[in-house]
C-alpha cells in the first residue's frame, strides 16, 4: 500500500532559550501556544539567532508520513511552503527519508512552528501559518494523487471546507481509501456538522483522541468508539496511557502501551497513526496494527521534539518484526 498525505506543512523551529525573558519580552504566557503574524515570527527568529536552534518538518499527518517512510511504506505529502529557507528545509527533511513531496509554491514566508524551549524544559509554541493555510481546492490537480492507494487527511484542513471536500472526491475517484485523523477536539467542535458528513461520506478510516471522540459524538470513549466505527469501516480511539481501541464491524480490540519513561508528548498521536498504517500496508490484523502504532508513539515520548534518531528507529523495527511474526 502507498500512502499519500495532506496537510499544513510547517517547520518545527526548536529554539533553546538561556532564560524566560524572551517569553516576556514578547508577552508569550510560558507553556501557551499562540498564532502570530509575519511579523511577530520574523522578529523573534531576529532576537534568537544566537541561540542553538534545529530545523524539522512538522504538521500532524507530515509527522505521520515522515513515519511510515522511516518504517519503509512508499509515502507521499502535499502541502504548500513559502520560497525561503524554511520551505526548503521542510522539504529536505521529507524528502531525506524519500517522501515523494508533492510541494506546492507561494510568495509568502513558509509556516513555521517555533518551540521555545526553557532552561526547565517547559515548552511555549509561537505558530506562524503562513504559507500553509494558503494551500486551496485550485491547487490541487488529479495527477498528485497518481500511484497511491489511500490519502490521509489532516483535521486542522477542515477549517477550509472546499479544499478538503476536493482532496476526497479526488481521492475516491482514484479508488483510494481515506483516513482522517481529527486533529483537535476544538477543530471539531467548531466544524461538528461539516466534519460528521465527511466522515460519513468519505471515511474509510477515522483517527482519534478521547477529547477529539467526545467532541465527535458528545460521548466517553468507549460508546464514541461504537458511534465512530458505525459510519466508517475502521475506528481508532487513542486513550493516552490506556493505549487504544480499535473497531471495525463487530469486532473491538483494547491494545496497551509499552513501558517508556515519557519526556515529551508531541508527535505521539502523528507516530501512533504512522505505526498503524504501516500495520495495515503490510496486511497485518488490526491488533497488531495497534501494537505497531504503541511502539511508535511510546518511543517518540521519550525524545524531545517529534523526530527520532537513526539508532532509536533501529529499535522499533526490531520491535516491529516481533510483532509481525
Amino acid at each position: 500500500m502507498k500512502i499519500l498525505g495532506i496537510g499544513n506543512a510547517l517547520v518545527d523551529t526548536m529554539v533553546k532559550l538561556e532564560n524566560d525573558s524572551v517569553l516576556k519580552d514578547f508577552n508569550f504566557p510560558k507553556g501557551s501556544m499562540q498564532l502570530v503574524e509575519k511579523e511577530v515570527v520574523v522578529k523573534l527568529n531576529d532576537v534568537t539567532s544566537r541561540l542553538k536552534k534545529s530545523l524539522s518538518s512538522g504538521g500532524s499527518v507530515a509527522n505521520a508520513i515522515h513515519g511510515l517512510a522511516k518504517l519503509g511504506i512508499h509515502a507521499g505529502y502535499i502541502g504548500k511552503i513559502g520560497e525561503d529557507d524554511t520551505g526548503r528545509a521542510f522539504q529536505n527533511d521529507m524528502n531525506s527519508v524519500d517522501v515523494n513531496t508533492k510541494m506546492l509554491k507561494s510568495s509568502s514566508l513558509s509556516g513555521q512552528a517555533m518551540v521555545l524551549v526553557s532552561p526547565d524544559s517547559e515548552r511555549t509554541f509561537a505558530v506562524y501559518l503562513g504559507a500553509a493555510i494558503e494551500l486551496s481546492a485550485d491547487d490541487l490537480k488529479s495527477y498528485l494523487f497518481d500511484g497511491f492507494d489511500l490519502l490521509m487527511i489532516e483535521g486542522y484542513l477542515v477549517q477550509n471546507h472546499n479544499l478538503i471536500l476536493q482532496a476526497a472526491k479526488m481521492a475516491k475517484s482514484k479508488n483510494m481509501k481515506i483516513a482522517i485523523d481529527l486533529a483537535s477536539y476544538n477543530v471539531v467542535q467548531d466544524n461538528l456538522d461539516f466534519i460528521k458528513n465527511l466522515v460519513k461520506e468519505f471515511a474509510d478510516i477515522v483517527f482519534a483522541n478521547e477529547e477529539e471522540a467526545k467532541a465527535f459524538t458528545g460521548k466517553e470513549p468507549e460508546e464514541a468508539l461504537n458511534d465512530i466505527a458505525s459510519v466508517c469501516d475502521i475506528a481508532v480511539v487513542k486513550i493516552g496511557k490506556n493505549g487504544s481501541m480499535i473497531k471495525a464491524g463487530n469486532n473491538t480490540y483494547n491494545v496497551g502501551v509499552i513501558s517508556v519513561e515519557s519526556n515529551d508528548t508531541t508527535g505521539a498521536g502523528d507516530l501512533y497513526a504512522s505505526g498503524f498504517l504501516y500495520g495495515l500496508a503490510k496486511g497485518l490484523g488490526l491488533e497488531k496494527c495497534g501494537k505497531i502504532g504503541a511502539i511508535c508513539s511510546g518511543n517518540v515520548i521519550e525524545v524531545v521534539g517529534s523526530k527520532m534518531d537513526e539508532a532509536r528507529w533501529s529499535k522499533i523495527r526490531n520491535m516491529i518484526r516481533e510483532i509481525e511474526k
